[in-house]
């Protein structure tokens, strides 16, 4: 098993048991240079916001998309977004990505902001 593959097998176990839980979760995907971050509605079928670095409101404000402060940032901007569209309450998907680093950044800005999980 490659280091794709164990990933892609936490991703698949965490989403499952979200979705025993049906609530909207709040899904990431992370590159070397951009995060990407969305919240998505229980039956998965649409994406209710979303927020990533390769937005100019964000790209705007960074120098480097691919660090801890860019990550942040996203979290902050997702957050405000979500309470725009009522969502308080998110089950964090970290699509079997380590929680730490700029994981762990856009979690903590999130939370900062008013998003629970």
């Amino acid at each position: 098993m490659n280091k794709k593959q164990a990933r892609l097998r936490r991703a698949r176990k965490t989403r499952s048991q979200i979705k025993r839980l049906r609530v909207n979760r709040l899904c990431i995907y992370r590159t070397p240079r951009h995060l990407y971050a969305q919240i998505i509605s229980p039956d998965s079928s649409s994406v209710i916001t979303s927020a990533s670095t390769i937005d100019k409101e964000i790209r705007s404000q960074v120098k480097n998309t691919g660090n801890v402060e860019a990550a942040m940032i996203v979290g902050r901007i997702l957050a405000e977004r979500a309470r725009a569209a009522g969502i308080t309450n998110v089950a964090f998907d970290r699509s079997g990505f380590k929680y730490h680093g700029r994981v762990k950044a856009l979690a903590d800005a999130a939370r900062e902001n008013g998003i629970e999980f």
